[in-house]
Formats: structure tokens, C-alpha cells, sequence
């Protein structure tokens, strides 16, 4: 039989068990729609999701294109055999690859097709074409292109370039305005570099739409041997940044530790103790006269001279206040016009005393002092029998 406290402790149990397994549910949830709607990878040739890249890379195979996906440098290079029939696909928007690491990318294939690249990897693949901002919408082929005539127009969504040397041979198309376009083609001692800035039209979701099909097949499906290289974090450089000890010069460390043995000997020559602690028994009394010289002190130090004519003005109220038979509540307006009455004198020159009038020197805040104890004075002697 359970008794009242086992009731409530069970009861308390179930409570937190619930509150446990609607938050495992909630995550579990989460977990799964999060799973559902993100998308990885990019223009992968392995990905099913909108944004790969497989129906590309599926269609090329059926056409007799040979196509290896690498994720690392490495395997890239184990990849290509015959660089003169390789067209290698570029696609790092991460920008995981640097330095020696591009150039080395960009040297396997005779062919070169770089989506999308940076600043460092245009600089590493071809000094002549330059970022140009984004483009947006459709965009229609104005060269002669293979790819880009049977295509007609494409899905211009994506990076904008903008050719910068003067190589006949250079082809500029998909342009969008003011020299910007989609796709730049320059040659390369070991055969053309083609930068594409249209990455939708490579992509599952829109390579069916305009001509992104025969565009993205006609470029890529130049050679019989296509690497689609991307990037991954294992091409990650395995050199450790330089330590802050190796990046600092050498009188770092002999002045640090000067410096360190300076405070040491200062705090020890300044820190010595001058005699023994005193135990003083508390509470400690101070005489009043002390408080108010210290307070006088403060206030003459800080030129407080209102909040120290206030703290009079408090104190002669509440004595002009009790004469009167006033009460201890009773407001500074209603204390003054009975001590203007019981003394047969102005309302507003009591008021002023007792209130309105703001000392700006010394001289004004001892004038005004002595005002009040004349007028308390006056206060109690009217209100005195002789």
C-alpha cells in the first residue's frame, strides 16, 4: 500500500519523465525536419537533392563520357591519366584549396572548367578575367561556342566575370551588361581555362529548364574523360600556423620577465607592513561634531554648497515646524506661511529662505545659514510667552 509521501514522489517522478519525453520528441523532430530541408554539397556529383549535381553527371555517363568524382587533390590526380582528353570541373566555394594547392589543381587538365571561383583561385587559374559582381535572371549566348549556341539561353543566376587581357582568342559569353557575362573562356599554355558563373544551370533543380541541358553537356562533355573535382576538408592544409612565441622577436621574453621581477620587487618595497595590526573593538563611536566637520569637509571639497544648505534648511524646518504645532509630515510650503504668520512676516521672504534661494558662493551659503537660525529664532520667540 502506498502511502501519501510515495504518491507525491511518484507523482512528481511521472511529471519530469513526461517533461523528458516531450523534449526528446521535440528534438527527434527537429532532427528530422532540419535533415529534410538542409542541403549539402553542392553541384555534387552524388547528390540527388536540387542543388547537386547528379542528373548532369548521370546523362554524361549514358553518352559515353567517363566521369570520376574526386573529393581530394589526390584522388584527382590518381584520376586523370591523359590531361590532353580531361576536362577537369572546379567547384570550391569554400575555398578550402590555397596557394600551391590551386596551381597544382589547375595544371592536371589540358581543359579546365572552374565554377563559381574566388579571387585567389582566378588569380591561380588566369591573371586576365576579374569578379564582376552577381548576375540574376536569363541570359542569353552571344559567341559562337558550341556549347553556348546549342544552348541558346540559360539560367544566368550566379557570379558575374569580366575579361581583362586582350588574347583574340579569349571568348566572352552569356553577357548581362556593362562587359559583365556568365562564362569567360581563355586559353592556357596547356590547352583553355573556361570560368562559368552560371552554377544554377549546372544544378538539379533548373538544368531542365531554357538551355541549361545541352549547355551544361555540351561544356563538360568536350573530352571523353571528365574529373568532377570538389574540394573537401581532408585537402585541408596539415601546416600548423606559427606559434605566438615564433612570431614574436627575440627581446620579448628577457623584457617580459625584467618586467615581471620590476613589479615583483615593487610590490614587495611597497607592500611591507608598518607595524602590527591594531584589534579596535566595534562598533566604534564618533561624536557628532566629528560627523558633521567630516561632512562639512566633503561638502566644501565637492563646492556641494545647495546640498549642504539643504541639509540646514531639513533641520530647521522640522524645529520651526514642532514650535508651531505642526506635524512632523507637514510640507515646507505649509511650514512657512504659518511661520510668516506667527512671526508677522512676508510669506515669500520665509519661503525663500526656507527653500527658493540657491547659494552660488561661500558667502551667499553663510548669509543664508545664518537667515535660518535668525528666523527659527523669530519663530520661537513669537511663539514664547513673555
Amino acid at each position: 500500500m502506498l502511502t501519501a509521501s510515495t504518491t507525491t514522489v511518484l507523482r512528481r517522478s511521472a511529471f519530469w519523465a513526461a517533461a523528458a519525453v516531450f523534449a526528446i520528441v521535440i528534438a527527434l523532430v527537429g532532427i528530422l525536419f532540419a535533415g529534410a530541408v538542409t542541403e549539402s554539397d553542392p553541384l555534387s556529383p552524388t547528390n540527388p537533392a536540387p542543388g547537386g549535381a547528379k542528373a548532369v553527371v548521370e546523362v554524361l555517363r549514358q553518352q559515353g563520357v567517363t566521369v570520376t568524382a574526386a573529393s581530394t587533390l589526390e584522388r584527382a590526380t590518381d584520376a586523370i591519366t591523359d590531361a590532353a582528353d580531361t576536362t577537369l570541373f572546379f567547384y570550391d566555394p569554400d575555398g578550402i584549396l590555397e596557394g600551391e594547392q590551386l596551381t597544382e589543381a589547375f595544371a592536371l587538365a589540358g581543359n579546365v572548367v572552374a565554377v563559381e571561383p574566388d579571387f585567389d583561385q582566378l588569380l591561380a587559374l588566369t591573371p586576365d578575367v576579374a569578379q564582376a559582381g552577381t548576375v540574376d535572371g536569363e541570359v542569353e549566348a552571344d559567341c559562337d561556342l558550341t556549347a553556348a549556341t546549342r544552348a541558346g539561353s540559360i539560367t544566368g543566376d550566379g557570379s558575374g566575370y569580366r575579361y581583362l587581357g586582350d588574347d583574340p582568342v579569349a571568348t566572352t559569353c552569356f553577357g548581362s551588361g556593362d562587359d559583365v557575362y556568365s562564362l569567360v573562356r581563355v586559353p592556357t599554355e596547356t590547352g583553355s581555362a573556361t570560368i562559368v558563373g552560371a552554377a544554377d544551370a549546372l544544378s538539379n533543380e533548373f538544368v531542365t529548364d531554357r538551355g541549361n541541358a545541352a549547355f551544361a553537356l555540351g561544356l563538360l562533355g568536350e573530352t571523353d574523360n571528365l574529373v568532377w573535382y570538389t574540394p573537401s576538408a581532408a585537402d585541408l592544409s596539415t601546416e600548423a600556423p606559427p606559434t605566438l612565441g615564433e612570431l614574436s622577436p627575440d627581446w620579448v621574453l628577457p623584457g617580459t620577465a625584467l618586467v615581471v621581477l620590476t613589479a615583483l620587487a615593487a610590490a614587495f618595497w611597497r607592500g611591507r607592513r608598518f607595524g602590527p595590526l591594531i584589534i579596535e573593538n566595534l562598533p566604534v563611536t564618533v561624536r557628532a561634531n566629528e560627523t558633521m566637520q567630516g561632512r562639512a569637509r566633503l561638502y566644501q571639497k565637492s563646492a556641494a554648497r545647495l546640498r549642504a544648505l539643504d541639509s540646514l534648511r531639513i533641520g530647521t524646518v522640522q524645529r520651526i515646524a514642532a514650535l508651531c504645532g505642526l506635524s512632523r509630515l507637514a510640507a515646507v510650503d505649509e511650514v512657512a506661511a504659518t511661520a510668516a504668520a506667527v512671526a508677522g512676516l512676508q510669506p515669500t521672504d520665509v519661503r525663500r529662505i526656507l527653500l527658493d534661494a540657491v547659494p552660488t558662493t561661500d558667502r551667499e551659503l553663510v548669509r543664508l545659514s545664518d537667515q535660518l537660525l535668525t528666523l527659527e529664532r523669530t519663530v520661537a520667540t513669537s511663539v514664547t510667552p513673555v
